[in-house]
């Protein structure tokens, strides 16, 4: 084992080296001679999950992300996951109603994870005056549906 290590320890170091070597360049000379090689970063939502995040999956899974707007008075319908959605709620004021018939009001800046299964069905409302914009990453099987519609269990 230790012979290992002392092998791989020069190449470890030559790697380093060579990395911060780069780094002292400026940018213009890492990429091709003319090329803009910074990549572009815009922001697009940010929020905040005050009660933590905890996501497990297993198996192949599709990460698709989606930007929802519910214009006032509208709905998502009754439906469930079948994986996990993580969401941001950018603008507008998202009210969801939850099997259990609790009520969550979500606005701006506030995140949200969504339990996902036939036993956690919800209902996405917009009952505010200006559209509900919801950036949602969902992490379904692969192959599942994003989501499937429900019955109402009986909430108002």
């Amino acid at each position: 084992m230790r012979r290992g290590r002392a092998r791989r320890l020069p190449w470890i170091i030559a790697a380093l080296a060579g990395t911060l070597a780069l780094g002292a360049l400026p940018s213009s000379a890492v990429g091709a001679a003319g090329a803009d090689t910074e990549p572009i970063v815009e922001p697009l939502t940010e929020g905040l999950a005050p009660h933590g995040v905890d996501i497990a999956v297993e198996g192949p899974t599709d990460v698709v992300q989606r930007l929802i707007t519910i214009p006032p008075g509208g709905s998502t319908g009754w439906h469930y996951h079948h994986g996990p959605l993580l969401g941001v709620v950018e603008s507008g004021i998202l009210t969801r109603t939850l099997d259990d018939c609790t009520v969550e009001v979500s606005g701006p800046g506030d995140a949200l994870v969504e339990a996902h299964g036939a036993d956690h069905v919800h209902v996405g409302r917009n009952l505010g005056t200006e559209p509900v914009v919801l950036y949602a990453t969902y992490l379904v099987p692969h192959g599942a549906p994003l989501s499937v519609d429900a019955e109402n269990p009986g909430c108002p």
